[in-house]
């Protein structure tokens, strides 16, 4: 069953190969598509499908399907250094969730201003290579909410 996965920030659309980190650009947990976010603050991070919060940290989270799939958010690169600070969380492990509801609230502009990039992974976690098609290109402007991708 095709699983519609929504942008969870707005921004410019960035191929997963040109995200500085070693394990994201490899694709190793999972094939994606980056968003380098707007810089408007606070920015806001919303589901990008229906499910259960399985795991929620100030700078990622997993949303775990009904039928098992998991969509990781990771909050810019590095991020896990600031232990939190910049990062508002709206819902708690195990919450239940829908598509385009609000998570988190961040300042991707002050992430950067502290030395970090902002570029967002959304990442089909232990998704087989080619199961993803993309309804945005690298280069493209999303909104938070727009169709991105979908997992078949």
């Amino acid at each position: 069953m095709a699983l519609p996965i929504l942008a969870p920030v707005a921004g410019r659309v960035v191929a997963m190969t040109d995200v500085d980190d070693p394990v994201f650009a490899g694709e190793l947990v999972g094939p994606g598509l980056a968003i380098d976010p707007a810089r408007d603050a606070p920015a806001e991070v919303v589901a990008p499908v229906d499910g259960t919060v399985a795991k929620l940290h100030a700078h990622a989270f997993v949303v775990e399907t009904a039928d098992g799939r998991g969509v990781l958010v990771h909050l810019g690169i590095n991020t896990v250094q600031l232990g939190g600070e910049g990062f508002t969380l709206l819902v708690a492990e195990g919450d239940a969730v829908v598509a385009g509801q609000v998570l988190v609230t961040w300042d991707p502009a002050a992430v950067e201003a502290g030395g970090r990039s902002s570029v967002c992974p959304v990442v089909a976690l232990d998704a087989q290579p080619g199961s993803l098609s993309r309804h945005a290109r690298p280069g493209d402007g999303v909104a938070a909410g727009d169709p991105f991708l979908e997992w078949v």
